[in-house]
């Protein structure tokens, strides 16, 4: 595994206990996710911290992983997983904000905390715990290391297992209190926080009408958080009906694409002026045109462009758009000119933005927990990744996974 040019991080890969195990969810190949014996992991940068895991969940990201979309990406054996929460168990002789007992939610991205990005709070961006030359070959630079999410962002062991380890923890780990639902602290990994983000990057604010494409559990807290934010009116567009009742039941608008197949022109038709704020949160797999489902299946483009091309139709003048969906790759037929001369701002990114999330989930002003519709044991993972691939997951959204350990 090459070196990360970084004395925070110092490498990608963990320093393996000698005799002791864990069991983890590992990548095997196509739609194939294992539950295997990996050694446990040790400290092994000075900035590390080693957390025995609690609770985890699957991101609807990491079907990328799974259905195949980034094999060229992964090794059979990577661990999977960038959403969890734990106690931590040891620390490293240069960590300071955290210790040995504490409670944590362990973030998905892995930043330096030096670089010029790091310094501008865009962690996600990090120029240094990433050594991945295939992603700056695609993109011209590289983002930043993420927990379990191929090669493509640095190789990381992922935190789909019984301990994880933590470089940078001071900045990876966000200490919680003990008494809070665990549900709603592993929403706070990634969802939570993404979701918060497309709201920020879209700039939606008091009486903004809304539309947010998706109602996954990324979709479903953007547009209640919008709500939280003080917009008017938020449309939620999805085909599913379980998950568009999940919107109606806080007040959003739901749209169901099944009935309305042009979902601009119907949103248009109601709200004339258009949107002030477009948010894609449905990301590569939402192809609604019979052209970008063959260009996919053809390769000759690797996400469709489908929701984006209808966001920036039903999107007013000088509005804005953020897209948050998990787009990877390629797609054809984008709408460049009318974006431009809509003169619309389009934005994409990660940020963080704690302690205020944790702030209003333990205070009660915002409760996140309503997208884990459903709990199982870790030991099952597999089983919930097959799950949740075809839309089976129980109450339609996402899966509490407990470990031995958080179940004691």
């Amino acid at each position: 595994m090459p070196s990360v040019d970084s004395s925070n991080v110092q490498t990608t890969d963990y320093k393996p206990h000698p005799s002791e195990t864990m069991r983890a969810a590992r990548w095997t190949g196509t739609k194939s996710i294992e539950l295997g014996t990996v050694p446990k992991p040790m400290i092994t940068a000075p900035k590390d911290a080693i957390v025995r895991v609690t609770h985890c969940t699957i991101c609807g990201s990491d079907l990328h992983m799974y259905a195949g979309e980034l094999n060229s990406g992964m090794q059979k054996g990577d661990i999977m997983g960038h959403e969890a929460i734990g106690i931590v168990e040891d620390i490293g002789p240069q960590v300071s904000k955290i210790k040995k007992g504490d409670r944590v939610i362990i973030l998905p991205v892995i930043a330096c905390g030096d670089c010029f990005y790091c310094q501008r709070q865009e962690y996600s961006l990090c120029d240094s715990t990433n050594p991945s030359k295939e992603m700056e070959n695609m993109w011209g630079h590289r983002l930043s290391g993420i927990f379990g999410y191929s090669h493509l962002t640095g190789g990381y062991p992922g935190d789909q297992a019984e301990w994880c380890r933590v470089p940078n923890a001071d900045l990876t780990c966000v200490k919680a209190p003990m008494d809070v639902d665990a549900r709603k602290l592993v929403a706070l990994a990634d969802v939570t926080p993404t979701a918060w983000h497309g709201c920020e990057l879209a700039e939606v604010t008091k009486g903004d009408v809304v539309g947010v494409w998706g109602c996954g559990a990324i979709g479903l807290s953007i547009q209640k958080l919008s709500l939280f934010r003080g917009a008017r009116k938020v449309y939620a567009i999805d085909k599913d009906p379980q998950r568009l009742k999940i919107a109606a039941s806080f007040g959003a608008i739901p749209v169901n694409i099944n009935d309305h197949t042009d979902v601009a022109a119907y949103i248009l038709s109601v709200e004339p002026h258009g949107l002030d704020r477009g948010i894609e949160a449905s990301g590569f797999r939402s192809e609604t045109s019979v052209t970008h489902t063959l260009m996919r299946k053809v390769g000759l483009e690797g996400d469709q462009g489908d929701t984006v091309t209808s966001i920036i139709t039903a999107t007013r003048k000088c509005g804005n758009i953020a897209l948050i969906g998990d787009f990877f790759f390629n797609t054809n037929q984008f709408p460049i000119g009318m974006l431009m001369e809509k003169t619309i701002t389009l934005r994409g990114a990660d940020k963080q933005y704690f302690p205020y999330l944790l702030d209003i989930v333990v205070s009660g002003e915002y409760d996140p927990s309503f997208v884990m519709t459903h709990t199982d044991d870790f030991e099952n993972v597999s089983k919930n990744y097959a799950s949740f691939n075809d839309h089976k997951i129980p109450g339609g959204l996402k899966v509490c996974l407990v470990t031995e350990f958080g179940r004691s």
